[in-house]
């Protein structure tokens, strides 16, 4: 177990959301490693709890919001959450989103709303209630989970790529607007990430569900170091740019991608 008063977060709070599975989840689990503690979110009620006892066995605390962030009442009780819990707001990692595939033709009034509701949306409103706090504090470090394609685009996912372009744009933005405040705003963009999800039918490509060693081949068929990556790697760079390692970084997109985008 590991004493939460140590820890490059040490007694610090920070938001996750999205965090009952993937890149969100390992991020959890890390934070609460180098001792933070945590109001994670997510829709599912029981990875939610299964999450957050981890985190306790890590000795720090936390504690779930059920959320869709896509609604306004959602993201303000996650917020007043953390404040009610722990009395500040140190840390918040925007990491809940969704990837959907289209065209200009192909994709959907519905699936056009929903993902720039939820990947761009959510995390302005996210971020314009903490930093208020942030600026009570005078710091606070912001980490937005942006993409890969949103720095170079991708063939058939209009939508995903298009959210994600404008998440980096606003993380740029939003480090100008409250870099003299001591609030740090940069951005994550990974490529390819290994999650459980991936071995569903449908999720990985449009078949049947495929195993570990098939989503590999894919993988290494276009990534420069011939694998995926997977959330722990993402992760660590989550915490580098939360922590005082990076303390006059702001503003910046990390890239990590296997080298997808320097192709």
């Amino acid at each position: 177990m590991t004493d939460s008063h140590k820890g490059k977060l040490s007694e610090r709070v920070a938001i996750i959301t999205g965090a009952t599975s993937g890149i969100g989840e390992a991020t959890a689990l890390l934070f609460a490693a180098e001792g933070a503690h945590l109001v994670i979110t997510g829709r599912r009620v029981e990875l939610g709890d299964a999450v957050s006892a981890r985190i306790r066995q890590e000795g720090s605390r936390s504690v779930f919001v059920q959320a869709d962030h896509t609604r306004p009442e959602d993201c303000e009780r996650a917020v007043e959450t953390a404040l009610r819990e722990f009395g500040r707001i140190d840390i918040l990692f925007n990491n809940a989103g969704i990837v959907t595939s289209g065209t200009a033709e192909t994709t959907t009034e519905d699936d056009w709303n929903y993902t720039l509701a939820l990947n761009v949306t959510a995390v302005w409103r996210m971020s314009r209630l903490v930093i208020p706090h942030m600026r009570k504090l005078g710091k606070g470090a912001i980490v937005n989970n942006a993409s890969d394609w949103g720095i170079v685009g991708g063939k058939d996912a209009l939508p995903y790529s298009t959210s994600k372009g404008a998440v980096v744009l606003m993380t740029k933005s939003m480090a100008l607007d409250h870099a003299h405040e001591g609030i740090r705003v940069n951005a994550v963009c990974p490529g390819d990430t290994f999650v459980e999800r991936w071995l569903e039918k449908g999720y990985f490509k449009d078949s049947d569900p495929v195993t570990l060693e098939e989503a590999m081949q894919e993988s290494a068929s276009y990534l420069p170091m011939k694998r995926f990556g997977y959330p722990e790697e993402i992760a660590r760079a989550v915490l580098f740019l939360a922590s005082d390692d990076s303390s006059f970084i702001t503003g910046t997109t990390l890239v990590i991608d296997g080298g997808n985008t320097a192709q």
